[in-house]
């Protein structure tokens, strides 16, 4: 059996038994991003362009530089893909909402010039807008490199000593005529393995410090709409406490506007707010990584990027928290005036009720007159009938006048048709319950 059937007997297998269907997936993971191979004087240069995860946009443009370049077209199905040719390769790396295009060249220390040809310069066709911009240049430490450093802004220098001393990293956190923001590490004998791990966190603190500090103009735009809203909801308010009942409906339409462009904002900013977060929380932990040595004279990275980002990431949260507390809010004032509401429903429903008995009292007694009409004339035409058959009887003149004998039966009949209208009547009506069972 060949190596690579052993490798795809492993892939779904492990010591003969079948693995995991998602297994492949969390091993593979740990060896998705692996760290350059370094070697000074080399010089990296990394664009970041925001695609909002398109990965259309990928595909096209390596297959541009792939032709240009004549190096063969990666593999689709990984987040990382690898193009080499002569004097220089370039790594291209998917995320959820950006991508980054990492171009690595040797480096000419005396002229600063990368060798070969820089595939972003004609014919490229970028993925989406540059969100950030490095050129990171690895030079071996010599007296001669190390005033390389007097090239960065004395006012803004961050200059540490990490990796137990074995290396310089110097910024200024500028951009270039090119718009990139120059990085330099003095090597002063670390391996390939580990100078490639150090260039590899400094270009993520920049990529993610940058990427973090998207979320203020974001803040500077719901701000105002904020107070505006808070001012809004104050006024609403006090119109609750003066005139509520007057005109609930009214104001209950306010405030479900005002909730409406409030969830609108908040759900507009949601994911700025949180990918901001999740991208300093990222660039705090390569900061901590670094393992910084203080240089006289200089800012350590750690403590000027703290002092600038968290003022930011504070302003985020304080947003948030206001936009969760106008959400309360005016949850409140809703429940508050709907409670209203509800008592003038409960209200309007007992005046209906009341109407409703009145006109049933007055239904029963237009009943009560129908049915005493009733029994009259009921009575009227049975004693009617009754004249009738009595007068019809022979030989009944010679006993007694008929007169007289239909005005005996006028009250028995007039009972009779009292009593009989009554049952009816007490038969339409509810049926008594029936006793509960002990």
């Amino acid at each position: 059996m060949s190596e690579g059937d052993d490798a795809r007997h492993g892939d779904s297998t492990v010591y003969g038994m079948p693995v995991y269907e998602n297994r492949q997936v969390a091993i593979k993971e740990v060896h998705a991003r692996p760290y350059l191979l370094i070697e000074s004087p080399r010089a990296l240069v990394q664009l970041a362009f925001m695609n909002d995860g398109n990965q259309t946009r990928d595909r096209a443009t390596l297959a541009e530089i792939s032709n240009r370049m004549g190096a063969p077209l990666p593999d689709d199905n990984t987040p990382l893909h690898g193009l080499t040719w002569d004097q220089g390769d370039l790594h291209c790396e998917r995320h959820t909402e950006f991508s980054t295009y990492l171009w690595s060249a040797p480096l000419d220390a005396d002229t600063g010039r990368l060798a070969g040809k820089d595939p972003f310069r004609q014919g490229f066709t970028p993925p989406g807008p540059v969100v950030c911009g490095i050129r990171l240049d690895v030079v071996t430490w010599t007296e001669e490199a190390a005033k390389y450093i007097d090239r960065f802004d004395p006012i803004s220098r961050c200059h540490s000593l990490v990796e137990d001393g074995m290396a310089d990293i110097v910024t200024d956190f500028r951009q270039d005529a090119d718009g990139l923001t120059r990085i330099l590490i003095l090597d002063r004998g670390l391996t390939p393995i580990r100078l490639g791990a150090l260039a590899q966190r400094l270009l993520e603190i920049e990529t993610y410090r940058t990427l973090a500090l998207l979320g203020i103009p974001l803040t500077r735009s719901l701000g105002p709409h904020l107070r505006d809203i808070e001012k809004r909801l104050a006024a609403i308010t006090d119109e609750m406490r003066k005139s509520a009942r007057r005109d609930s409906e009214e104001l209950l339409s306010r405030l479900t506007d005002l909730s409406a462009e409030l969830e609108a904002d908040t759900a507009s900013s949601l994911y700025r707010f949180g990918a901001s977060r999740a991208y300093y929380e990222i660039v705090e932990e390569r900061l901590a990584a670094l393992g910084e040595t203080f240089v006289p004279g200089c800012y350590r990275w750690r403590s000027f990027l703290h002092r600038r980002i968290a003022p930011a990431m504070r302003t985020c949260r304080a947003i948030e928290a206001r936009q969760a507390s106008l959400s309360d809010k005016l949850a409140r004032a809703t429940t508050l005036l709907r409670s209203w509401i509800d008592v003038q429903l409960e209200r309007q429903n007992s005046d209906l009720l009341a109407s409703m008995n009145n006109r049933a009292k007055l239904q029963l007694q237009l009943q009560q007159t129908v049915e005493g009409l009733s029994v009259a004339a009921i009575s009227y035409y049975v004693i009617g009938l009754l004249s009738y058959l009595i007068k019809g009887i022979p030989k009944l003149h010679d006993v007694v006048a008929p007169e007289l004998v239909i005005s005996g039966l006028v009250p028995f009949v007039l009972l009779a048709i009292w009593w009989t209208v009554r049952r009816i009547r007490h038969s339409h009506s509810d049926h008594p319950p029936l006793p509960r069972k002990g």
